[in-house]
């Protein structure tokens, strides 16, 4: 027992002078100096707090975060260059170099909303917006009379979408997940791979028309047939939509693993950064910004293709497109490396799908009631290369698996599309 009171005793004797008057002076002092520094770090935590919830968070994430942003400036560079100088080449490669970052934000602001609206319908919004770019620089093309850039930039964003964007998301997952087959939803890409087809059919019929010299009117019955495919071809697109939407929607859901992933996809599941109301915002100022800088871009092709000694069909099918494509490009091949392939087909065949389904046929319907002789006469040589495209793209998904050398096939495939157009001249453009 009397070790026990010692040790009572002892911690007693501990307590007593630390609660003695002459402690408490030291610690008054120090005390105000914790309150001091309490009331800044609330205040900076306040602040920290302010820009989380407001408007400066918000700019920051999408303006500033992202280090593709640093390409911002050269947008107004551009158009100071326009008016100071005449120098078409270098208002050309600035204008494309501004447009990529806003492609690539209006793809990531498009995801954020998909958030708030499901995945299905951020599916189709993301598919839609991706394109936002594409669309109005053909509507500006289009003003501008320049029926063969509008034909071939979209032409060149298929392609694109279906070799590049796909080639370079099959071969990244397939790097990055080297131990394991890729699998993917095959009925889904078998129903993209169908209206593809039915797209170059479509095509290809006005195309065959003009060659072979047997329409009943000439050159009306040309524009007559492309108007009327265009129609045919929205509304099949249409029923496209509701299929997927509404009448068949478990057909798009993404294949089962037997849930080996299933801790990853936990830790995968992301939030939200930004509110929906400032997600609208910022589609609506990235779209407006992107039709800005598309004007400037489009009246700079002509004298670009002068001073760079390129072609104008190079550079509306190969690199016009890459600048759209920007954000389809990076997040088919961010999902592809995190397995998640039923995503990355849905945002480049989808992509594909949709301006082949409805961009094109839009812009025929567009340039009728513009009073523009736009239509589905893509002229022989890119009518070929897109048949071939989707042929060789479809043998590719019909299996329903991906790995690296797909990816690799699909990228050489684009490389030889490309050098066959820079060595393509357009002659049918001086003859209509």
């Amino acid at each position: 027992m009397m070790p026990m009171e010692e040790k009572v005793d002892l911690e007693s004797d501990e307590e007593i002078p630390f609660s003695a008057s002459a402690t408490r002076k030291k610690v008054h002092p120090f005390d105000s100096e914790i309150n001091i520094a309490s009331h800044v770090d609330m205040s900076k935590s306040w602040i920290l707090k302010r820009i989380q919830m407001g408007p400066l968070r918000s700019i920051y994430i999408v303006l500033i975060k992202a280090k593709i942003n640093l390409l911002l400036p050269f947008g107004p560079l551009a158009i100071l260059l326009h008016y100071l100088t005449g120098k078409h080449g270098l208002v050309f490669l600035l204008s494309m170099l501004g447009i990529t970052p806003l492609a690539e934000r209006l793809g990531y602001v498009t995801e954020q909303l998909a958030f708030y609206t499901g995945p299905t319908v951020g599916g189709l919004l993301n598919a839609t917006f991706g394109n936002a770019t594409e669309m109005i620089i053909s509507i500006y093309a289009l003003k501008s009379g320049m029926i063969r850039v509008v034909q071939q930039s979209l032409l060149g964003s298929i392609l694109s979408n279906m070799l590049l964007v796909l080639g370079c998301a099959f071969f990244s997952g397939g790097i990055a997940n080297h131990q394991k087959v890729q699998v993917f939803n095959k009925a889904a890409a078998l129903v993209n791979s169908g209206l593809l087809l039915m797209a170059v059919m479509g095509i290809m019929f006005p195309a065959v028309l003009h060659f072979t010299h047997t329409e009943v009117h000439f050159g009306k019955s040309e524009m007559a047939l492309s108007r009327f495919s265009s129609c045919i071809m929205l509304i099949a697109y249409g029923s496209y939509l509701f299929f997927q939407l509404k009448s068949q929607p478990n057909l798009y859901s993404p294949v089962d693993e037997g849930g080996v992933n299933d801790p990853e996809d936990s830790d995968d599941e992301e939030v939200p950064e930004i509110t929906q109301w400032e997600t609208i915002g910022w589609l609506a100022i990235l779209t407006l910004w992107i039709s800005i800088l598309s004007g400037y871009l489009v009246d700079a092709i002509q004298g670009a293709s002068d001073s760079l000694n390129m072609p104008v069909a190079f550079i509306s099918v190969i690199l016009l497109p890459i600048v759209g494509n920007a954000a389809e490009h990076a997040s088919a091949i961010m999902f592809a490396m995190k397995d998640k392939l039923d995503i990355t087909i849905g945002v480049a065949i989808g992509s594909s799908t949709q301006i082949s389904m409805f961009v094109i046929p839009f812009c025929v319907v567009v340039g009728w009631c513009m009073g523009q002789p736009m239509d589905l006469n893509f002229q022989l040589f890119e009518t070929a290369t897109l048949f071939i495209s989707v042929l060789v793209v479809a043998f590719m998904l019909q299996d329903g698996t991906s790995n690296y050398f797909k990816g690799f096939m699909l990228i050489l495939c684009y490389l030889i599309v490309a050098a066959s157009f820079f060595v393509h001249v357009d002659l049918e453009k001086d003859n209509n």
